[in-house]
């Protein structure tokens, strides 16, 4: 039988039970009942388990997740951690003073940026939902540890390489001798929806387009955890503006803060500017901290691709967060330990002791490990990604966002060879009219938007790619 990932209610409900508890919503009642019916209070790690529920306790299933969006988060978190974008940035820190654009720089860091997003996810792949030991192990028994290139099954003993299976998606793409270009990920095909965005709607899109974009350009099978659930409610019928609230355990994840990176991009050194694009696309699936992770990516790279110091980017992306969010507190850890004087595992340790009970795709964690990776690399690009990696989780997804970052605070020309060379400066993608294209390309044409947000702003500089 078919058991797709991130959808049978079956699934659903105990990821459901830990997103209501950790938003202080109280479920116990709840869980005795799906106890009592004979569900599962475990969680799948990737999506789906093996067999079919009956159809009695999948019903059951959708019930409780209609009942579990009816209970209110705590006071306390819808407080500190609203959804309305002036809310958020009136409970935001300031953000820090940013360089003037550098005309003549930006459009190598554009594309220092687009390459950087891509070797940092490329590096990641074949490790996603590996554990943090498991990466380590493996890049140990091939001689690549520290991690100082990507992976490799050369070598590779054999009882480990059973124990810590590859991606069985990436494997074939993303090993050393296999690399041939950059492969198809949701970690770009994302950006990609973005810039067409920018250029077929212009600023003023909304998050309509950004459904109907979705339907027409990304296959179901390309979204997964929150994007798979707006995606299915927008085939049942559900409006935009609530289809990611519906039966959505995922809206805390880390979905939307892979999303948002061209729109930063596109309005270099002005992060409030590019978090207002980033919360109308990010509201199609994700509230809260997931939410915030969109905002603070786009914030940052806006800031990444004119600034000179990671600290002021990573104030930058805080700069549109609720200070008091749980969001901003991974980040303050991340950073904190970044600057610090413990080794990596030492730091990373104390991160799994802080967020080492939430799901591999969650934001919080994630975030937590990316603000480490950015503040421990310090515009080391090879430091930089490979840290995010070291560091576990969505090792995809980090290193993209944490390349990405280091891309743009150094530019294409001074991205190390051996990241680069093996991208081919080609990218594969299923978005329609993207397919094959350059990174020199996508450079090109983001640095035409920015070129456009600064005429529009009233600045004179123009931005060549």
């Amino acid at each position: 039988m078919l058991r797709l990932s991130w959808t049978q209610p079956e699934d659903l409900v105990p990821h459901a039970f830990a997103a209501a508890r950790l938003d202080g919503v109280e479920v116990d009642d709840l869980v005795r009942e799906w106890e009592a019916a004979g569900g599962s209070l475990v969680a799948p790690v990737s999506g789906a388990t093996p067999g079919p529920a009956p159809e009695e306790l999948r019903a059951q299933g959708r019930a409780l997740l209609d009942r579990i969006d009816q209970r209110a988060v705590s006071d306390a978190v819808r407080l500190a951690e609203p959804d309305d974008l002036e809310t958020i940035l009136d409970l935001a820190p300031a953000a820090p003073p940013l360089p003037a654009v550098d005309a003549d720089a930006l459009g190598d860091r554009i594309h220092g940026a687009w390459l950087g997003r891509a070797a940092g996810c490329l590096l990641g792949k074949p490790v996603e939902k590996i554990p943090r030991e498991g990466i380590r192990a493996i890049a140990q028994s091939t001689g690549n540890w520290p991690l100082s290139s990507y992976f490799t099954e050369q070598g590779l003993d054999p009882e480990l390489a059973a124990r810590y299976p590859w991606n069985r998606r990436s494997r074939p793409t993303s090993l050393l001798e296999n690399i041939d270009g950059m492969p198809e990920d949701d970690d770009l095909n994302f950006p990609l929806i973005a810039l067409d965005l920018l250029e077929r709607v212009g600023e003023r899109f909304s998050t309509d387009d950004v459904a109907l974009s979705w339907l027409a350009n990304l296959p179901g099978g390309r979204v997964f955890t929150a994007e798979r659930i707006a995606y299915r409610n927008l085939l049942d019928g559900y409006e935009p503006e609530i289809a990611g609230a519906v039966r959505n355990p995922f809206r805390d994840w880390i979905g939307a803060q892979i999303r948002t990176d061209v729109y930063g991009w596109a309005h270099p050194g002005d992060p409030v500017a590019a978090a207002r694009l980033a919360a109308v696309d990010a509201r199609l699936s994700h509230g809260r901290n997931g939410l915030y992770g969109a905002l603070f990516a786009a914030a940052a790279c806006s800031a990444a691709v004119t600034a000179t110091e990671v600290g002021d980017v990573v104030a930058a992306g805080l700069s549109v967060v609720p200070r008091d969010s749980r969001f901003a507190a991974a980040v303050g850890l991340g950073a904190e330990l970044g600057a610090g004087p413990l080794d990596a595992e030492a730091a990373l340790d104390r991160i799994y002791a802080e967020y080492g009970h939430l799901h591999w795709v969650h934001v919080l964690n994630n975030a937590a490990v990316l603000a480490f990776a950015l503040v421990r690399g310090d515009g080391d690009y090879e430091r930089t990604i490979t840290t995010a990696v070291s560091g576990g989780w969505d090792t995809d997804s980090v290193g993209a966002t944490a390349g990405s970052i280091a891309g743009a605070l150094l530019g294409a020309s001074a991205l190390p060879e051996k990241w680069i060379a093996p991208l081919h400066n080609r990218l594969a993608s299923s978005v329609p009219g993207f397919d094959g294209i350059g990174f020199d390309e996508l450079a090109r044409r983001t640095a035409a938007l920015a070129d456009r947000h600064l005429a529009d702003a009233g600045t004179d500089a123009e931005v060549l790619a």
